[in-house]
């Protein structure tokens, strides 16, 4: 199977992609990335932030759901998120020992944007987001700072790589280089156009086991021994309508898109996806009663369709977009493009 040469791998799909193929097509949605390389010292590590809508996101929150799919994670602030239903900061992406500082970070960040914080009002829920880079990164140096997750998150932008950048630099997904990816679907309902986009940090799976587009590409060499380790977050971002009931559904979905591209979601792999919906802003300060539009369930087969292309499409674009790399103990990783 050759690959393609143009800036995207091709998947067959059933409904039409984005303007730029990215998560930020949603309309608010931006993405930012702060990238650490240093192969003397080995540090192949960095940050990934997104910011899921515009304006106040404590003051007006958005719609959220979240599957953990496998649990081998140490991600923060999900518990909230499942009870209440709702995302009121950026998510952060980083590594495994970073999960903290990114917390620090995130909520001096929300501190500064809302003086009630804490005084008037209640605290603030912060997802950080991860997955262990430890066998490309010197991950013991713990060398993402608290002023990394801010530049990541105040630089921001629809425009943002794919790959080996940001929290991607130091992944790895089934023995080839991983990163971040991204997608999205557009569909016309109730006679406006709606976008659903995906963001993956591929960290996952094993050797011999990548499918794309339903073929299977063969592995050099396949250890036997090596267990599926290493994990996967999935971002979700739609301007659809949904409540916290259906975005949590429409994570779950993010399941069949691993298995499209050959996980099994191992033992030892921490695969959690987040859906959020930004068509719903649920306010901080509100009357005894809120109204949200939501979808039809007679049409939200066509979300879950979407949002299993989108982050089926993204874990390859991750793999597709990534360049081949030695890091700590001269563990070499080939990318996709160099390999097939």
């Amino acid at each position: 199977m050759g690959l393609p040469e143009n800036d995207k791998i091709n998947i067959v799909n059933k409904y039409r992609k984005g303007k730029k193929n990215l998560i930020t097509d949603v309309p608010g949605v931006k993405v930012g990335h702060v990238t650490l390389r240093s192969s003397d010292k080995n540090i192949h590590t960095g940050v990934t932030a997104v910011v899921p809508a515009e304006g106040n996101l404590f003051k007006e929150k958005v719609a959220a759901g979240v599957a953990v799919l496998n649990g081998f994670g140490k991600s923060a602030g999900l518990i909230q998120v499942k009870e209440l239903g709702t995302i009121e900061a950026p998510l952060v992406l980083t590594n495994t020992f970073s999960v903290g500082r990114a917390l620090d970070a995130l909520i001096k960040y929300m501190l500064e944007q809302n003086e009630d914080i804490g005084v008037s009002t209640g605290t603030v829920n912060c997802l950080a987001l991860e997955c262990n880079d430890g066998e490309l990164n010197d991950i013991r140096g713990m060398h993402v700072t608290e002023a990394h997750v801010r530049e990541a998150i105040d630089t921001a932008s629809e425009d943002f790589d794919e790959g080996d950048t940001g929290a991607g630099t130091g992944m790895i997904c089934m023995e080839l280089k991983g990163g971040i990816g991204s997608a999205s679907r557009t569909v016309p309902l109730g006679g406006k156009e709606y976008t659903l986009g995906a963001l993956v940090l591929s960290n996952f799976g094993v050797a011999g086991n990548l499918r794309i587009d339903g073929v299977r590409i063969p592995a050099k060499a396949v250890n036997t021994e090596e267990g599926d380790k290493g994990s996967t977050i999935i971002i979700i971002g739609t301007d659809i309508p949904m409540d916290s009931r259906q975005l949590e559904r429409t994570a779950s979905r993010a399941a069949a898109s691993l298995g499209r591209v050959g996980s099994f979601m191992g033992t030892g792999s921490g695969d959690i996806a987040v859906a959020f919906s930004n068509g719903n802003r649920i306010k901080h300060y509100g009357d005894d009663f809120t109204e949200l539009k939501t979808i039809s369930e007679s049409t939200v087969d066509k979300v879950f369709e979407m949002a299993v292309e989108s982050v089926e499409e993204a874990i390859i674009s991750s793999l597709y977009h990534a360049h081949s790399v030695t890091g700590i103990r001269n563990k070499k990783v080939d990318c996709l493009k160099d390999v097939y």
